[in-house]
């Protein structure tokens, strides 16, 4: 056996004894390190000090690093002990901007519950939470980060850790997160969180399985067709959610494999079925998730972005939480970039890329093919956008815009037919339009009729709390929707193409 002494960042030191031989991250914590690749010494982002007996530099390791290395630097994901080791984490738990404020439609409440109940989106990056009396007042809301991601920044990077045997363990650490937002809230508002008796938990597809640990293979290869799409009670057992011993828990109905929840109770919130005109809600993020209502048939799709818009995949990426440019603009002919809480830049997160990549565009430094001649441009004396950051937006851009494209095409439609873009998502929420519609993000004709929804798909899953006839609709809505299957779409693969350029 060997000792492993983990320093944190609160000053408190972990002493552990485990074999040689032990990869580092298995050691470590949910959220002692971000590791948006899954594990798999891409991304580099789940940096620590080492000391001490290990195994040689990795291939991954030597080229992300660099002169790092000779520093102690080493990627968590890459290491193994062979002997004692300090390490040294470097991950902070700043808090992080969460959308979980959305628009509302007014109606009249007839609750589910008989006190206290609470509504929760379970989001691929983030979680949010609000909890309500039985006359329809919010008593307190509550986010955090979605502890998954140390199993990897997308839903595919999770199916495949829940596959290789970490079903239980991605299950454990959610619903743990949950509890602790319960807690919080009901702290918040001066109960007992046992007297909260419902609570509807949205969330995509993959999210649903990962939170009820179901087995994911399904969702794992052709021809990507769920065996279980939710729109039903779980028992609290089931969930082992210990906030909440006696509520009732119900997970609102998937429309399909990718398209999730979250969609399903957003499209209720944003009440665009229920008019005459034509709409399309886009929820912009990991998962690129969209709903189109042409007047008489709502049809819907996904599209992978990946986790660019959550600052994973760009070079100096974070999220979005003190120290991140959160906007880029040009101020009296020269550029500003804005940090959220002030002080020095230390990284760059989604507003700000697409901001910064719509600035660069505007001053020809990015011509139309991506292309960026001198690179990396520095936006501060601290953070630079790279060639490859660029690219990586392109890739996500395209994802996004080539899927609208493909659903209007489906239901026949152009642009100019639209009455209204509806944005919904915590990305969306913080997103600059102007700049999305300048890097083709979404098509520069929608601009118009863009709005922002904030997180829609926890307002849904609120009315659904809130009202008993919600549970109902919001069913149909997934029941009558068409899903567009992209993997398959010539059409699709075409836009993707032609929207790679800006």
């Amino acid at each position: 056996m060997c000792t492993i002494r983990f320093h944190k960042p609160d000053g408190t030191v972990q002493t552990i004894a485990v074999t040689p031989g032990t990869p580092l991250i298995d050691l470590m914590e949910p959220g002692d390190a971000d590791m948006p690749c899954g594990g798999a010494g891409r991304c580099g982002k789940c940096r620590v000090s080492v000391v001490g007996a290990l195994s040689a530099p990795s291939k991954n390791e030597r080229q992300l690093l660099g002169e790092d290395l000779s520093n102690g630097i080493r990627l968590a994901c890459q290491v193994r002990v062979t002997g004692d080791a300090e390490v040294t984490l470097h991950g902070d738990r700043a808090v992080e901007e969460i959308q979980s404020d959305g628009l509302m439609p007014d109606f009249i409440a007839d609750p589910l519950f008989s006190r206290y109940g609470a509504a929760v989106d379970i989001g691929t990056t983030t979680l949010a939470a609000r909890l309500y009396d039985r006359s329809g007042r919010l008593l307190a809301s509550a986010s955090d980060v979605n502890p998954q991601r140390v199993y990897g920044a997308d839903v595919i990077s999770r199916i495949e850790k829940s596959l290789s045997g970490e079903r239980d363990a991605l299950a454990a650490c959610v619903r743990e997160r949950i509890d602790g937002l319960i807690l919080s809230m009901a702290a918040e508002a001066g109960i007992a969180s046992e007297e909260i008796d419902m609570v509807v938990l949205t969330g995509n597809t993959t999210m649903l399985y990962l939170l009820t640990a179901r087995d994911p293979d399904c969702l794992a290869h052709a021809p990507f067709i769920a065996d279980e799409l939710f729109g039903r009670d779980v028992l609290p057992e089931e969930l082992s959610l210990r906030s909440v011993p006696y509520a009732r828990l119900y997970l609102p109905r998937c429309m399909s494999a990718f398209v999730g929840a979250d969609i399903t109770t957003a499209l209720l919130a944003s009440r665009i079925c229920e008019r005459s005109g034509k709409a399309l809600l886009v929820d912009i993020g990991t998962n690129g998730e969209m709903a189109l209502w042409d007047g008489e048939k709502l049809r819907c799709c996904s599209t992978a972005a990946g986790p660019v818009f959550e600052g994973a995949e760009i070079s100096q990426g974070m999220q979005g939480s003190p120290g991140a440019i959160d906007r880029v603009r040009i101020v009296n002919g020269s550029l500003f970039c804005h940090v959220i809480g002030g002080g020095e830049a230390l990284g760059i997160c989604g507003s700000g890329v697409i901001d910064a990549v719509a600035v660069l565009c505007e001053k020809e430094i990015i011509d139309e093919t991506g292309y960026m001649e001198d690179e990396p441009y520095a936006l501060t004396s601290d953070v630079a956008l790279t060639g490859k950051d660029v690219r990586m937006v392109q890739l996500a851009k395209s994802a996004i815009c080539a899927g609208i494209l493909t659903l209007l095409d489906a239901a026949g439609m152009e642009t100019g037919d639209l009455d209204q873009l509806a944005i919904a998502g915590g990305f969306g929420s913080f997103l600059d339009l102007d700049s999305a519609a300048r890097i083709g993000l979404y098509p520069p004709a929608l601009r118009e009729n863009a709005t922002v929804l904030g997180n829609a798909a926890l307002s849904g899953a609120s009315m659904i709390l809130l009202r008993h006839a919600y549970i109902q609709q919001s069913a149909s809505l997934a029941q009558q929707s068409e899903t567009v299957d992209l993997t398959t779409s010539p059409v699709f693969t075409e836009y993707y193409m032609d929207c790679m350029e800006f």
